[in-house]
């Protein structure tokens, strides 16, 4: 497995109130972000995992890129819901934190959890994309709740910043099956595709 430094996103805007998803957008997103956590930091003992919010005041860096997953769990555990999302600002925040890594021999990569509508606009989301691609950071968007309403522009972002196919997204729209069940048979969670496609509901971007 790469070596890695991954910034996670998550989405804590009043959209992720919502009981559409098992039991909350933002419970299922939570399991998921553990799931994220855990795996990364399994998949190589040198991975270090940050995590950010997304909503509220002001982007939140709750906590840099480490190797301590108890600290990620408790981090998740205090992240109170409220606000919009400003997805533009978390990923560039995302970006620069990754940027100041202890160790430069790690990849870069982000996990974006989007829960509620994206706010910016197509413009900024392909500068966006094609800023991450020059700086050789990877981004993993995990798109659920607004999933109609947010592929096209999420595609632009994708679409920008994807090289060799190392920038992924997976749709999850509400289903029968848990978020974080979609998140594991992805490529995100097994980037080797040892679990296969996300399949059904789920949907692999395929990108």
């Amino acid at each position: 497995m790469p070596l890695e430094a991954v910034m996670v996103c998550v989405d804590n805007s009043d959209f992720t109130r919502n009981g559409d998803y098992t039991p909350t957008r933002f419970e299922a997103q939570t399991g998921a972000v553990n799931l994220v956590c855990s795996a990364k930091t399994q998949q190589n003992p040198e991975n270090s995992v940050g995590i950010l919010t997304t909503a509220g005041d002001r982007v939140e860096v709750l906590l840099t890129p480490t190797q301590d997953l108890g600290r990620m769990i408790s981090e998740l555990a205090k992240i109170n819901v409220g606000g919009g999302s400003d997805l533009l600002r978390a990923i560039q925040t995302a970006q620069l934190a990754l940027k100041h890594r202890q160790n430069k021999n790690q990849k870069q990569r982000i996990v974006a959890f989007v829960g509620s509508p994206v706010t910016a606009t197509d413009k900024e989301l392909e500068t966006l994309g094609k800023n991450l691609k020059k700086n050789n950071v990877s981004i993993d968007l995990v798109s659920f709740g607004e999933v109609d309403e947010n592929t096209p522009k999420l595609n632009k972002l994708l679409t920008a910043v994807n090289s060799n196919e190392t920038s992924h997204m997976l749709e999850v729209p509400v289903g029968p099956k848990l978020l974080s069940d979609v998140l594991l048979s992805s490529v995100i969670i097994n980037p080797d595709g040892e679990a296969g496609a996300a399949g059904g509901e789920g949907g692999e971007g395929g990108f």
